[in-house]
């Protein structure tokens, strides 16, 4: 497991390189150092990528879902930890509220 310190991050998922294999799910976690991931123009300052995992577990955390892509941010972050086990992503963090 290893701990992360970021304001905020998006998770979303990445496009199939192959429609056909629904095994392949990849998807990815973007860490950012403001709040409001998806609203900023610079970037993330760092991104972790997975493949073919089915479901990623969040707790500790509030989120929020944005309908347009289908993406979770997760703001006020003091600190994230994820961990990858078996074809699961576990996300757990601590919030400043």
């Amino acid at each position: 497991m290893k701990k992360y310190n970021y304001k905020s991050v998006l998770i979303a998922r990445k496009k199939r390189t192959d429609p056909e294999d629904f095994a392949h799910r990849p998807c990815f976690i973007s860490f950012f150092e403001e709040n409001e991931p998806h609203l900023n123009p610079q970037g993330p300052k760092e991104v972790l990528e997975f493949d073919k995992k089915h479901k990623v577990i969040i707790s500790g955390v509030d989120v929020h879902y944005l309908l347009p892509g289908n993406d979770i941010v997760i703001n006020n972050l003091e600190e994230l930890s994820v961990e990858e086990e078996d074809k699961i992503v576990h996300v757990r963090g601590k919030q400043i509220k």
